[in-house]
């Protein structure tokens, strides 16, 4: 079983929310929220928030009650929001554009085990066809 959270418009780049979001791919839903509970990044803690978030949608499924010791948070992906453009003000009467990005994500947690590795985007477990 599966169930999905997701955080739309949160003020840090995806670039960076990435970063963090590495850390927890693949691993049990405990273990992350360790990881993220102690991580020094500000979306750390919107991160921890939604994870919780989707171990709740996960309990409160109508298929079943989910076991969570059992879940392991299977999916994260971070897309690009839309972004604030803003001025400001430069030297010589010029004017530079700044860009505020924003981020959605969303984290999917399941009690299968099937988690996909970040950098090959492979099932764990599996081994890759030599040439």
């Amino acid at each position: 079983m599966e169930a999905t959270a997701t955080l739309r418009y949160l003020k840090a780049s995806p670039q960076k929310v990435r970063l963090v979001v590495d850390l927890v791919r693949g691993k049990k839903v405990e273990e992350a929220l360790q990881i993220l509970r102690f991580t020094k990044k500000s979306c750390a803690k919107d991160l921890e928030k939604l994870l919780r978030s989707a171990v709740a949608n996960a309990e409160n499924k109508e298929t079943g009650a989910a076991d969570v010791d059992e879940l392991v948070v299977s999916k994260v992906y971070v897309n690009e929001g839309p972004r604030e453009k803003r001025v400001q003000p430069a030297p010589m009467g010029r004017a530079f554009r700044i860009q505020k990005r924003k981020s959605h994500v969303t984290i999917h947690v399941s009690d299968e085990v099937t988690a996909v590795n970040a950098r090959t985007g492979e099932a764990k477990g599996r081994a890759r066809a030599r040439k």
